[in-house]
């Protein structure tokens, strides 16, 4: 029975979550592109990829490593 229950919610979270998909707002690439040297490159790559994941497309996300 458990078993059941635990496949039954995996489903809910997984076909409910799915359809979403949350992209940045435009203070949030211009705050994650202060950092960078050519900050007009990046938000233009941003806001492309922005555009491609809310029509679909797949992206690429670039990870950045922390630094204490």
């Amino acid at each position: 029975m458990k078993l059941v229950l635990n496949f039954s919610m995996f489903l809910l979270a997984f076909f409910s979550l799915s359809k979403e998909s949350f992209s940045l707002t435009d203070f949030q690439i211009k705050r994650f592109c202060a950092k960078e040297k050519r900050v007009s490159f990046c938000i233009r790559n941003l806001k492309e990829k922005r555009s491609d994941l809310q029509k679909g497309n797949l992206i690429e996300i670039p990870v950045t490593p922390y630094k204490r």
